[in-house]
């Protein structure tokens, strides 16, 4: 049986960031939050109550895209 579902995304809290990739550090990520609405980088962020969390593909995405202007 085929799905049209895609799989949802991995959502990782920004203090668990580095447990799952070496780039950026938290600092770094932590920035991009904050600027988040200048950068482009808002997109990729997800916030519940008090957490933030981090859009896997999306962040990755973002990268690849705007490792230049970074």
């Amino acid at each position: 049986m085929e799905s049209s579902q895609k799989c949802p995304t991995r959502l990782i809290p920004v203090t668990r960031w580095s447990e799952y990739h070496i780039w950026p550090p938290i600092g770094g990520l932590r920035h991009l939050v904050f600027f988040g609405d200048r950068t482009g980088f808002s997109t990729c962020v997800v916030r519940v109550g008090k957490r933030v969390l981090i859009d896997e593909e999306k962040a990755l995405a973002y990268f690849r895209n705007n490792g230049k202007s970074i």
